[in-house]
């Protein structure tokens, strides 16, 4: 019978294992204690950017214009103009410039910080432009991205996608990567999305420009931020690349958190259900010697 309640609660204690085993994945043993380690992300940024440059009620009429202002930390800031993505920076030395064109009209300028892990930040303060143009908002070309920053490792190709809406195809595309590389030049017939792509030497953060222009003439443009991830190295070149920092750029920035509760938790509540388990069979062993079903006593 004690041999019974060995084997189940051995059964027992590899189920217990097999359910705490994902969760204790980076399990530590140190001095004979065990630690399951997790990881929990960073607060989202709490400050926001600034607009300084332009000023609220500025009118234009050449393009493209630059947007400039306050950031704090290693941010990536992104620009919107009128709810759209309109070009993104690295925030360096407490500042970022963004060049961007305008919709015809009026344009509604506001920035957003973004860490690392794409956590958004509190939105700048907002600016209104106005951009005198004899073009027809729904005929003007225009580009935007999904993505404002994207990373690949040195040498290995980056892909970008883009998305080119209104003016009049074909659309002359050019591409200036940051890295002192000549500009890549390629046409697209239709809007729609389409991609770019790269290999950098050097690891850095790099600012991206993409120019498009229709058949009419016309012209957009797109900042971005790319990054080559891995450790810098005093050849990097782009323009924003930070030199300064050697760490692997934009790895998964997370604290770590021993995590004792499941531990604590769970021994204690395993050595309870032995110890009533083994409690439990010896008054069956008890009450069956009482009542002359075994020939002999464990009193």
């Amino acid at each position: 019978m004690l041999g019974s309640m060995h084997k189940a609660f051995t059964l027992f204690l590899i189920v217990v294992c097999s359910l705490l085993l994902p969760v204790m994945a980076h399990a530590q043993t140190s001095e004979g204690s065990i630690a399951v380690e997790g990881t929990i992300p960073t607060a989202p940024p709490a400050t926001p950017a600034t607009i300084s440059s332009p000023a609220n009620g500025a009118v234009f009429s050449d393009l493209p214009i630059t947007v400039q202002g306050i950031c704090t930390g290693d941010l990536i800031v992104k620009l919107f103009r009128n709810g759209v993505f309109a070009g993104s920076a690295q925030c360096q030395n407490g500042s970022y410039s963004i060049e961007t064109d305008l919709f015809s009209g009026q344009n509604e300028l506001v920035a957003i910080v973004f860490d690392a892990l794409d956590q958004e930040g509190p939105p700048s303060n907002t600016v209104i432009v106005t951009y005198n143009d004899q073009v027809d908002i729904l005929e003007r070309v225009s580009l935007t991205s999904n993505y404002a920053r994207r990373g690949a490792n040195p040498k290995q190709k980056l892909i970008w996608p883009v998305i080119v809406s209104g003016g009049s195809g074909p659309y002359a595309i050019s591409v200036d990567w940051g890295d002192s590389t000549d500009e890549d030049l390629l046409s697209v017939a239709l809007p729609g999305e389409f991609e770019i792509s790269h290999k950098y030497e050097n690891a850095g953060v790099y600012t991206v420009i993409v120019k498009a222009t229709d058949s009419n003439g016309q012209t957009a443009y797109l900042q971005l931020v790319a990054v080559a991830n891995g450790e810098l190295s005093s050849t990097a070149t782009g323009s924003n690349t930070d030199t300064t920092n050697t760490d692997t750029l934009y790895a998964n920035r997370t604290k770590t958190k021993v995590i004792w509760e499941p531990i604590l938790i769970v021994v204690p509540f395993v050595i309870l259900t032995f110890w009533l388990g083994t409690r439990h069979q010896l008054k069956r062993v008890r009450a069956k010697i009482e009542a002359g079903q075994l020939p002999f006593n464990l009193r």
